[in-house]
């Protein structure tokens, strides 16, 4: 079965990540990703090793780890940006495609003549998606923009990282780029909306997706909290700010995380662990009355949670349906049972490694399952198919292509 969206073609002008989690998001439902990269670099995040895949033989190839997380599924193709051979290509691809992707800073595209209204005019019914640190309005617009910045910046680090006056508190950033990765995630479900839009009125457009737009809108509660009190949320480590007990704990031999995220939960919890008084208690009876003395409370779950392994109360909570959990590190992510079963882990074949491991992608459809066709590619792997296939090139005009370095 064809994944859902089989019918469109996306031309991929990114790199590093934010807008390719976007082209590969898209490739996973089954679009035809072109991936436009610059002859002998290719995209950045290809020298981003190590670690590189390895081969059958365990030896390190020229593919980074970092370029596979977010670019199975596509093509590469090898194209000049600076000439003006290679505008031309992107430009004639841009007439074949629904979709354009690109994060190049705020007007570089248009210098070369690949912007959104140069595309435009080749393919009204383009819908062009960018990607930039800060968006096409605004002061800061010309401005570069990385992950991490915008981490600080959006307000992330403020909240993320142990309280300041506790031993290693401070700013932290989260552990993966999840600016990128959500920017990428804003985008993708942008251009679904353009697609299902242009299919009722013939109509593109023009998508402006910024990091530091999307920083500022996953802040959520914590955004929602700020907003209702005019008070400034602060560090709380493991801590939720809004609900008590939902933090970490130290067992006898470990750490598990407990979420009590209603009262009922906490009785259930207080049953299992030996302290029903403390539900009673007028203190800590209800979770506004558990958020007003989170001191008082933590501290005494604290002393409790040493009496028994984390083992052992995992099961206990478990058995009384009491969400809990270890603090896994990633490779027993990949050994969790129910991870296996749902498959996350996926193997594909690959032109160099032979063999590559990949995380598949969370989206399940009953009508129309993902189809995972294609490893990452290695650089250029495409671009005489998809010359000859879509532009209908000649072996003639592809050779004097790549004597004049347009490709």
């Amino acid at each position: 079965m064809a994944g859902p969206l089989s019918h469109i073609r996306v031309l991929d002008l990114s790199r590093v990540l934010a807008a390719p989690w976007c082209g590969q998001n898209l490739a996973d439902l089954g679009a035809e990703v072109i991936k436009v990269e610059r002859p002998g670099k290719g995209d950045d995040s290809r020298a981003f090793g190590p670690p590189w895949l390895k081969d059958e033989q365990g030896r390190d190839t020229a593919e980074s780890a970092y370029y596979a997380a977010a670019n199975r599924g596509k093509k590469s193709v090898t194209v000049n940006l600076g000439s003006p051979e290679g505008q031309r290509i992107v430009k004639a691809l841009a007439a074949k495609c629904d979709v354009v992707l690109e994060n190049y800073k705020h007007g570089d595209l248009d210098r070369y003549g690949l912007g959104y209204e140069h595309l435009k005019a080749v393919n009204p019914g383009i819908i062009y998606c960018s990607v930039t640190g800060f968006g096409q309005t605004g002061p800061y617009k010309e401005r570069p923009g990385y992950d991490f910045m915008v981490q600080g910046m959006g307000g992330l680090m403020s909240v993320t990282g142990e309280r300041d006056d506790l031993p290693g508190g401070g700013p932290q950033r989260v552990g993966v780029p999840i600016v990128d990765l959500m920017t990428g995630m804003y985008a993708s479900i942008a251009v679904c909306a353009a697609i299902a839009h242009r299919a009722v009125t013939g109509v593109g457009q023009h998508l402006d997706l910024a990091l530091l737009d999307t920083q500022v809108a996953f802040l959520a509660n914590q955004a929602a909290n700020y907003l209702a009190t005019g008070e400034v949320p602060q560090r709380l480590g493991n801590s939720h700010p809004n609900i008590v007990p939902y933090q970490t704990f130290a067992t006898r031999d470990g750490n598990i995380i407990l979420a009590c995220g209603n009262d009922n939960l906490f009785v259930k919890f207080c049953d299992v662990a030996g302290c029903a008084e403390l539900a009673k208690d007028a203190r800590f009876a209800t979770n506004a009355g558990r958020v007003e003395n989170r001191a008082d409370i933590t501290a005494l779950l604290a002393g409790i949670f040493q009496s028994r392994t984390t083992r052992e109360w995992v099961e206990a909570l478990e058995a009384a349906g009491v969400p809990n959990g270890p603090i896994n590190d990633i490779g027993q992510v990949f050994e969790e049972p129910q991870v296996i079963a749902r498959g996350m882990k996926l193997d594909m074949p690959h032109p160099t490694a032979g063999r590559c491991s990949l995380v598949a992608s969370p989206m399940r459809f009953s009508a129309t399952p993902l189809e995972y066709r294609s490893a990452p590619p290695t650089l250029g792997q495409h671009t005489e198919d998809v010359l000859r296939g879509m532009l209908g090139l000649t072996d003639a005009e592809l050779a004097e292509l790549r004597g004049a370095k347009a490709i």
